[in-house]
């Protein structure tokens, strides 16, 4: 019966609202009447004839005024780039404020400009480019109508230059580095600034402060004076050379030396449709995994952030929820050698979205791990003002697959494994309403029964009120070898109201509580787990927050688990554990040279135990060109034998060097006692022309008692993007 609401609730509510809200707010875009060169001077007759987009709104401290701050925005185009241009004026005197010269900046860290395009005017996809103050870029892939995906990278081209009164941001994007519909003469744009000095965000066209900036649902229209050029057939090739040595001390194994050289190309099949192939991929991370105390039942998500995987990657990776992802692309190639790949992607038309991959992994003669084939294939259409409707298959097959064959110790797979499901995207045009409802079936030998999920929810979001229901269930044989989805076999409920206040004086900007109540049962609707939390956020004029909260938990175990992760001992499937905690989260104000947030949490814990949980991250910046930071948890745990006391730290200090916005050293150290391991790793990075790049990697490490080397590399990467 619920499902059957939510999906009424979902359907209904898609009718509220139709019409796109910012389109009265019009910039018109004529071609270049001169040459433009990206300098930061402005001074081409090209700028002088361009329509001004001016008159901002602000979003924050409050939505109910024109900004103060001024921001003229330009463009313009020829027959192969976009062309962009900002003046940002002073707000108020002193200096800019930013972290560094560090590609793809943190938000709310830095006095930025930042350009949201929606090339489709649909309201869900789209490009964002931008710099902050000291010229630093910033570029994503915009999904889910204003989510950004900072791991995309593309050719472009800008310049910041500072004035006593302004910072002028200069760029220039080729049409070959984005997406569009050959002919539309409508697309979707706004423009977004951030200025520390005078803690106000705004924006061209009006964007509600619920909503961040970089909302589609309320991007005003770039009208050009004609048909958008067509760039014609694009080829890019972006070969890689790598070589490298590994040394495993632990096994005193000789070292391992890495030679690999391989290609990716990108091929635009139309200017909407892109083709993407790869030989011999390099998929390593030059970019190590921040490391987390675990102290769940569950397993670790961790984001992608390999290039293949991202363009149009959001029809593949955002199908489902935050549990149940059928797809999870860091399942293929970390460990296993890839021989091959295809993605074809992109817009078929306004309303449609095509998504196909196949990848081809090789068999693993150490082990005895089959060559592996993987195929998915995403189907989107566009529904109502911003909603769709998607399809999803993915199949895995194992070839030649003989179990037995298997070395002893290795992680068994089936045959194949398959999942087919579809969804509803629900996105109304104002975004106040948001929703999404899915299922899904999967399709393993030997399994049958029980092998589907169903989710779905339904949010409000306005002003003062965002109220929300979520409800899932997935079966007991649900299997998705190529997605994450770490829990099986339980149907949740989880209502969630939160209620701000804005007064209109005084040092606090809004402030409100919120109560989430998340409740799991198993397939008999018996209760296994439950929270109830409540807490009371306050975000303060100068943008810090600070959030105090309570809760309590229940959870019956369904498996034996490990409260320490030590392997000591396990607690008893069926053990009934309660708890409650209290805690507190405090972020400081982002303008000042030395930030910090910290965190602090104590209660009950399993088996009738306590812990204790202190949390930090602290940063200063020698702007723009050195930021410190360093991040430290502390858990202390006090349980009945045969665990007693435990005290795990996560320590991670880092260094940022950016001596340009081209060149860049990244040096930390992530110690964790829990696991018993201390990393070093140092990254030298040259861009030495635009998405191409020189990589030295070193990286150590170490058990922390006794003090010896585990294992150390050395890698050393060279890429080069070519636009034929």
């Amino acid at each position: 019966m619920c499902e059957l609401a939510s999906f009424y609730l979902l359907s209904f509510s898609v009718y509220l609202f139709q019409l796109k809200k910012n389109d009265a707010y019009q910039l018109h875009i004529n071609k270049a009447s001169s040459t433009i060169k990206i300098d930061g001077e402005l001074d081409e007759q090209a700028w002088q004839d361009a329509d001004v987009a001016s008159d901002f709104y602000m979003i924050l401290p409050m939505d109910t005024s024109y900004a103060k701050v001024r921001t003229d925005v330009r463009m313009t185009y020829d027959q192969q780039n976009l062309y962009l241009s900002v003046v940002n004026y002073n707000g108020a005197p002193g200096p800019y404020m930013v972290e560094s010269l560090r590609r793809d900046f943190s938000f709310l860290k830095n006095d930025n400009f930042i350009m949201f395009m929606d090339p489709f005017d649909d309201q869900t996809n789209g490009f964002a480019f931008g710099a902050n103050a000291a010229g630093a870029q910033w570029d994503g892939l915009m999904y889910d109508g204003g989510k950004v995906d900072l791991s995309w990278d593309n050719k472009w081209q800008s310049v910041v230059k500072n004035y006593p009164d302004k910072w002028v941001f200069e760029a220039v994007i080729p049409f070959k580095s984005i997406r569009y519909k050959k002919g539309i003469t409508k697309w979707g744009i706004n423009f977004g600034r951030n200025d520390l000095k005078t803690t106000e965000k705004s924006s061209w066209a009006p964007v509600p402060r619920q909503f961040p900036s970089a909302s589609l649902a309320y991007t005003g229209t770039l009208v050009w004076d004609m048909p958008p050029p067509d760039p014609g057939t694009t080829v890019s090739l972006i070969p890689y050379a790598l070589g490298g040595v590994i040394k495993d001390y632990e096994t005193d194994k000789p070292s391992t030396y890495r030679k690999d050289i391989g290609l990716d190309a990108k091929v635009a099949i139309t200017s909407s449709l892109n083709l993407d192939l790869t030989v011999n991929p390099d998929f390593s991370q030059v970019d190590v995994d921040k490391q987390v105390t675990n102290l769940d039942r569950f397993e670790l998500f961790y984001p992608e952030r390999r290039q293949f995987f991202l363009e149009n990657g959001d029809q593949f990776t955002n199908f489902g929820y935050a549990g149940i992802r059928p797809f999870f692309s860091r399942r293929i190639g970390l460990g296993v050698p890839i021989k091959f790949g295809a993605r074809l992607s992109g817009k078929l038309n306004k309303d449609w979205r095509l998504g196909i991959m196949n990848m081809q992994t090789e068999k693993q003669n150490s082990t005895a791990l089959p060559a592996q084939n993987f195929t998915v294939a995403a189907l989107q259409r566009r529904v109502f003002a911003r909603s769709n409707v998607g399809f999803l298959l993915i199949n895995k097959e194992s070839l030649n697959y003989n179990p037995s064959d298997l070395a002893p110790g290795t992680a068994t797979y089936s045959r194949y494994n398959r999942n087919f499901g579809m969804e509803y995207n629900l996105a109304s045009a104002n975004n106040f309403w948001t929703g999404k409802a899915m299922v899904l079936k999967s399709f393993s030998p030997g399994k049958s029964g029980h092998d589907w999920t169903h989710a779905a929810n339904l949010q409000y979001t306005s002003g003062k009120w965002n109220i929300s229901w979520q409800h899932e269930y997935v079966g007991r044989n649900y299997t998705a070898e190529v997605g994450y989805v770490p829990r099986q076999g339980y149907v949740k409920m989880m209502p969630q109201i939160t209620r701000l206040f804005f007064p209109k004086k005084g040092p606090l900007l809004s402030h409100g509580p919120q109560i989430t109540s998340t409740n799991f049962f198993d397939e008999n609707m018996h209760r296994t787990d439950n929270e109830l939390l409540a807490s009371y956020g306050m975000v303060f004029r100068s943008r810090n927050t600070l959030t105090v909260w309570g809760s309590g938990t229940y959870i019956k175990l369904l498996q034996p688990f490990d409260p320490v992760s030590t392997k000591i001992d396990t607690l008893v499937a069926g053990s009934e554990h309660n708890w409650t905690t209290v805690g507190a989260d405090y972020v400081s104000k982002p303008q000042s040279l030395f930030t910090y947030a910290l965190n602090a949490r104590y209660g009950g814990y399993y088996a009738d135990g306590r812990r204790l949980t202190l949390g930090g991250e602290f940063g200063y910046r020698f702007q723009p060109y050195v930021s410190i930071a360093l991040s430290a948890n502390y858990n202390k745990l006090n349980l009945p034998k045969p665990w007693g006391y435990n005290d795990f730290w996560l320590v991670g200090p880092r260094l940022d060097v950016t001596m340009t916005n081209t060149l860049f050293l990244t040096g930390f150290v992530q110690y964790n006692e829990q696991m018993k391991n201390m990393n070093v790793n140092t990254r030298f990075q040259w861009r030495y022309r635009p998405a191409s790049d020189l990589f030295i990697v070193y990286t150590d490490n170490y058990l922390p008692e006794p003090f010896a080397v585990k294992n150390r590399a050395l890698v050393i990467k060279l890429v080069y993007w070519l636009n034929i």
